[in-house]
């Protein structure tokens, strides 16, 4: 008798993980579609205009540049760039003309406080808008007071982003920024 209810509870487990297993599988489809869809809203919001985007091969030397995504108006530009703690990726909207309309942190582990503003502090990430790769903070961008390393390192995500779209030559000094550069 004892084996008989070892027996059942052996076979309620295993009945349980395949259940468990389908229903994650089921909604593993789901968080994709749910990914995929949230992917699409930002693009749109940092490409305003555009409805499609197409993945597209990049090829390129740029280091800073993951992919790109084309769009009826311009592209949205995924960087990646190391700032103080570690990699900021961005998605950066280009309009066909080179002109910076929006962008996006995607992953930021920068310090609490200091480089983390770049997540938060619209003051600071506005100033892109309207550049045309000649970011530089300085000159025309306001660092974010404390977190220079990181503000150079957005500096140089967008300055990359622009250059994929217009061309221009990434080993110039519009894409550099010193001892920083990996």
């Amino acid at each position: 008798m004892k084996q008989s209810g070892v027996l059942k509870a052996v076979i309620a487990i295993a009945v349980s993980a395949v259940i468990l297993f389908a229903t994650s599988m089921a909604l593993k489809g789901v968080a994709a579609a749910n990914t995929e869809k949230a992917n699409l809203a930002t693009m749109k919001q940092v490409l305003p205009g555009s409805e499609t985007f197409t993945e597209e091969e990049y090829t390129g030397e740029d280091a800073n540049i993951v992919t790109a995504y084309k769009s009826e108006n311009g592209y949205v530009v995924e960087t990646k760039v190391f700032g103080y703690v570690d990699n900021i990726v961005l998605w950066v909207g280009v309009s066909n003309d080179g002109t910076v309309t929006g962008m996006s942190v995607r992953e930021i582990s920068e310090t609490p406080g200091l480089g983390q503003k770049a997540l938060t502090d619209p003051s600071f990430l506005s100033q892109f808008l309207d550049t045309k790769g000649d970011a530089e903070i300085g000159t025309n961008i306001d660092a974010i007071t404390g977190a220079t390393v990181s503000s150079k390192a957005i500096t140089k995500s967008i300055n990359s982003a622009v250059g994929f779209v217009t061309g221009a030559d990434v080993a110039s000094s519009a894409s550099e920024w010193g001892d920083w550069d990996e």
